[in-house]
């Protein structure tokens, strides 16, 4: 979990299990920007809402010219926390419509689970 000042993110694992097959220094910009986010910082290059989803966000980073994404949403209960459910190399100019079911399923999930 990475807390901040307006609101703290936990990883489910699959969250957690992307961030660990990457590289030092991309991991390590990925945290720097959830960082910035969480520390107040408004910055739809860094944290939006998805276009065409139910109510799913994106955390982005850039790192040498690929684009790095982890998909969340925000906990209805826990109203300060945002849940990452799991990341991905974004190799096209939209979300891939597959990752953004992928990530509503793992929110189902979530939810099952509480």
């Amino acid at each position: 979990m990475v807390h901040g000042t307006q609101f703290e993110v936990t990883f489910m694992d699959e969250a957690s299990d992307f961030l660990r097959t990457l590289a030092d220094a991309p991991r390590e910009k990925i945290y720097y920007n959830l960082n910035k986010v969480l520390g107040g910082v408004r910055d739809s290059e860094l944290f939006k809402k998805l276009d065409g989803s139910d109510d799913i966000w994106e955390f982005r980073t850039l790192y040498n010219g690929l684009q790095y994404r982890l998909l969340a949403f925000w906990d209805e209960q826990e109203k300060r926390l945002v849940v990452a459910t799991h990341g991905f190399v974004k190799k096209t100019w939209k979300v891939p419509s597959k990752e953004i079911a992928h990530a509503e399923a793992l929110r189902k999930k979530y939810y099952d689970s509480k």
